[in-house]
């Protein structure tokens, strides 16, 4: 189970290193790690055997629909296949870091079943967005939640 939020960095050539406490869910010995663009502009980080049948539903979907269509081609187009070095280093391609708007600086945040990485900026917004909801806003699922 992938939870909480931590800073990490992106070195010159775009590597991240996988947090230590992260490394052997995400890529059970030394396995593939699955990263592609989510439409709220960050980075979803998979481990390969979860991607797998998440790709395989997304596949499926009518390519004649322009709202699936253009979906697929974002998770779909954006993904990657990434084996982590022997330091735990993963590339995020250029093409993701432009969409996420990723620098040096980065949060990696736990989301369950992956891992989701953000901009500095995109997580302070995230977490502003966080403060301004209302119960009233919050998805049927959450009305009855005891924290």
């Amino acid at each position: 189970m992938f939870q909480g939020a931590v800073a990490v960095t992106l070195d010159g050539k775009g590597r991240m290193t996988i947090p230590q406490r992260h490394r052997e869910q995400l890529s059970p010995e030394g396995a593939a790690v699955v990263l592609t663009a989510h439409p709220h502009r960050c980075v979803i980080l998979y481990p390969q055997p979860v991607w797998a049948p998440i790709r395989d539903e997304i596949v499926r979907l009518p390519g004649l629909d322009p709202r699936a269509a253009a979906l697929k081609r974002l998770l779909v187009g954006f993904a990657q296949e990434e084996v982590p070095d022997g330091a735990g280093r993963i590339l995020v391609a250029p093409s993701l870091r432009q969409w996420a708007g990723l620098e040096r600086e980065a949060w990696l945040v736990g989301q369950g079943t992956h891992l989701e990485l953000w901009s500095e900026a995109g997580w302070a917004k995230q977490q502003e967005a966080m403060l301004t909801l209302s119960l009233a806003d919050l998805p049927e699922p959450f009305h009855g939640l005891t924290l």
